[in-house]
């Protein structure tokens, strides 16, 4: 089968629907997706038929509700296609009823209080904008999920109503220049960066396995330091998993385009191409999965943790926000004179205020216990949000805030220095990777979400923060008398406004924090710091405004994201106490035992033999593993009293100030504990071993 053959081919998409259904009810079936027109019921009914009829054919024998609730991860019930009849027999029947709506447990999936634990009805609803398709024989229909009395328990819930709230918000502004255009979308294309190891290697970390990430590890002779992995040959067998995971995303619809090594050994990237962005979250959330399970059948393990291995990249996912109407026209497109684009420069200046107004919330949106790891590690962006537009863009809104003309620059070749290859215009900016919020040409690049997070929850902010300017900038220029005069004054204010969150520079230095402070930017290192913005009354307003969350909504999530900071803290923290009592210190103390033996057994034979390698040793080792064994005492009692402390924020709270430093520094003493105890005692593979072992 070639690849356009398989593209989609395990996908109810928009061909199969037109080969299957007739003209009317397919055009049912567009109105519903494109206009938001509601199905009827007997047309419901021809879909899931033909539905089921397209997945039986390709060996589904079961349909699921295929959901994304607040854990961050898919969620499914298979049901199959199997109905009675009366002779004793079975046919394999599915109804528009079951294609619409479905039911599930809501108490067992984290609710933030919004339902009771013996509250347990749930509901799943069809989200049709989001083609059905065929995973491991089981027919997925993507679904938005809510508790009996409505309310969101799902990422993709909100994610629509953002949806919506831009595409009225964008509206409103495109008329005020004429344009008829019926649809403003969002699109995405999320980069994903993963690790992959040996899985023989992984099976022996207990860390690995239970947290996602190494909780001690010795940093090796060698890590990333000579660039040599970064877009290097890739190895013959993560080329295997590579090919055989672009086929299983492409017969899922899901436009994988770029692979390549990222910065760190065991480290890789697929980029897709953008695509509408409810459908871009489903398409991540199911590459996510494929990942890991094509990695079992190469022997490997995908890792998606943000920072798996301490002094090395960690992994992010690069969200490329961008606005498409429904005529195929990007609003993000600067054109050849953006100075005189005055459509552009407002809708520029739109994202800039919503970045600026909604500082906190796009930090929550990525605010994770693992993700507090990567922001501010000198290979991702700091947690202090900015945005980067470039040279040219820059000066042509200083023109503006100044009312001086805009020099425009010449368009400059770039010459290579080799004869044979081409000549060809130079961008206008260059790319700046330390930036969390960078303009890329025709879109924004937001580089803070975590390798392991949905999108959702970024694009949600984005999306409604984005409606927000759009709906304030409308109210403005609608009633205006001068429409020409009240723009050009809109936009000049907009600049000075909030021009403090605009950075050109390295975002990864440490004057550049010194200086965010000055300008009055927020610097949430940290969950506990930047939770607190989810329940903020301006933000609830705004979100409750444009319909995407209700004030209750806010609080459950605001809830929610705090007790799993305290779950993952508490997690990590058992587990390294139970590996240090039950296998490092009992290493350490064999070792010790035997390097004295040996030293007792130099001088026995000849008494003037040189032991200070075997005396040094066993003092280093000894005082090591005394505050190991300490470290591990006060580690486990604070564990057990913060985790009693009943506000789930000053559990949080004590979590990061308590917990957080006693588990750094139990770290560092058992790294420097490997480095001096003999591999052949250490009870864990190295850094070396995990790092280098994929061959």
């Amino acid at each position: 089968m070639s690849i356009p053959e398989k593209f989609g081919s395990m996908v109810f998409g928009d061909a199969e629907m037109r080969r299957r259904l007739s003209a009317e009810i397919y055009a049912e079936m567009k109105n519903c997706v494109e206009l938001g027109m509601p199905l009827t019921p007997s047309a419901a009914d021809v879909i899931a038929s033909a539905m089921r009829d397209w997945a039986v054919e390709h060996g589904a024998t079961h349909y699921t509700h295929w959901f994304q609730p607040m854990t961050g991860i898919t969620a499914e019930k298979h049901d199959s296609f199997i109905s009675p009849t009366g002779d004793g027999g079975v046919v394999m029947d599915f109804s528009g009823k079951q294609l619409i709506k479905g039911e599930s447990d809501a108490s067992s999936f984290p609710s933030g209080g919004l339902r009771a634990t013996f509250e347990a009805r749930g509901y799943t609803a069809w989200d049709p904008t989001s083609y059905a398709f065929i995973k491991d024989k089981v027919l997925c229909i993507p679904t938005a999920f809510c508790s009996y009395g409505g309310e969101a328990l799902d990422k993709k819930t909100p994610l629509l109503r953002s949806m919506e709230a831009i595409d009225k918000q964008a509206l409103r502004i495109l008329r005020l220049f004429g344009s008829d255009v019926k649809k403003v979308t969002t699109t995405v294309g999320p980069e994903q960066e993963y690790f992959l190891i040996d899985r023989s290697l992984y099976e022996k970390r207990e860390d690995l396995i239970f947290t996602g990430r190494t909780l001690f590890g010795a940093k090796p002779p060698k890590g990333q330091e000579l660039d040599d992995h970064y877009y290097g040959s890739i190895k013959p067998r993560v080329q295997a998993f590579m090919d055989e995971l672009n086929d299983e995303l492409w017969s899922l619809g899901v436009l994988a385009k770029t692979e390549h090594n990222e910065a760190a050994p065991s480290q890789h990237e697929l980029a897709p191409i953008y695509t509408t962005t409810n459908i871009a979250t489903d398409h991540n959330q199911i590459t996510m999965e494929v990942m890991k399970n094509i990695a079992k059948k190469h022997d490997l393990v995908c890792i998606l943790h943000e920072k798996p291995f301490e002094g090395v990249n960690g992994s992010g996912k690069h969200n490329n926000w961008s606005l498409s109407t429904d005529t195929g026209v990007n609003l993000l497109e600067p054109g050849d004179t953006p100075q005189d684009n005055a459509q552009f420069l407002l809708i520029l200046c739109a994202v800039i205020k919503a970045v600026d107004d909604y500082q906190d919330m796009l930090r929550v949106s990525v605010a994770t216990p693992a993700n507090d790891h990567r922001l501010g590690a000198d290979e991702a962006p700091p947690a202090i949000v900015s945005m980067f537009l470039g040279d040219e863009l820059e000066s042509i809104l200083d023109s503006i805030e100044n009312g001086s003309a805009y020099d425009a620059k010449k368009e400059q070749m770039m010459r290579i220095g080799v004869d044979f290859l081409p000549k060809f215009p130079r961008d206008n900016t260059d790319r700046n990777r330390t930036s969390p919020f960078a303009f890329t040409g025709n879109k924004f690049e937001f580089r803070m979400v975590g390798s392991s997070q949905s999108i959702a929850g970024a694009n949600v902010v984005i999306n409604t923060a984005v409606a927000e300017s759009f709906a304030q900038f409308a109210d403005e220029l609608e009633g205006a008398d001068d429409f020409v005069a009240a723009l050009n004054a809109l936009i000049r204010s907009t600049i000075k406004e909030h021009k403090r969150i605009l950075f050109n520079g390295n975002a990864y230095s440490s004057e550049w924090e010194q200086e965010a402070k000055r300008r009055g930017l927020s610097n949430f290192k940290t969950v506990p710091d930047a939770m607190p913005g989810y329940i903020a009354p301006k933000n609830i307003a705004t979100f409750t405004r444009h319909g995407v969350f209700t004030e209750a909504e806010m609080h459950a999530r605001y809830e929610i994201h705090l007790q799993d900071y305290s779950k993952v803290l508490t997690i990590e923290a058992l587990t390294m106490t139970e590996m240090v009592k039950k296998k490092i210190l009992p290493a350490i103390s064999a070792f010790t035992a035997d390097i004295s033996r040996a030293a007792s057994d130099k001088t026995a034979f000849l008494a003037v033999a040189d032991t200070s390698y075997e005396r040094k040793t066993v003092g280093e080792l000894s005082a090591l593993s005394g505050k190991i064994y300490a470290l591990v005492g006060t580690l486990s009692a604070d564990l057990d009293k913060v985790g009693k402390i009943a506000d789930s924020y000053e559990r949080a709270r004590a979590f990061c100030d308590i917990v957080v430093p006693e588990m750094d520094e139990l770290r560092r003493c058992v790294d420097s504990a490997e480095e001096v105890t003999s591999a052949d005692y250490w009870p864990y593979p190295s850094y070396g071993d995990l790092l280098f072992g994929v061959n």
